[in-house]
């Protein structure tokens, strides 16, 4: 039990920090995406009972959630008109 346990020990710690590191920035985007994308299915529920009143229905897919979370209230929007004029 000499210095070359304590030796093995900090390179133990200074790879397992650097796996961290690397495997936590994605795993932080894909998180933010699925609040996004949660947050834009609300967005379309939304759309969607207010356009019950006008004849207007925004289908709820992967993709029409997936572009309500990355772009927003704009993404919302230009669906509404995509398929108010289509």
């Amino acid at each position: 039990m000499g210095i070359e346990y304590v030796a093995y020990f900090m390179i133990a710690a200074a790879v397992l920090s650097v796996a961290v590191k690397l495997f936590a920035w994605p795993i932080k985007i894909l998180g933010r995406l699925i609040i996004n994308g949660a947050v834009g299915v609300v967005l379309l529920l939304a759309v969607n009972a207010a356009g019950q009143y006008f004849s207007l229905y925004v289908p709820i897919t992967w993709f029409t959630a997936l572009a309500a979370g990355i772009f927003g209230i704009p993404g919302v929007i230009v669906m509404v008109f995509c398929v108010y004029f289509s």
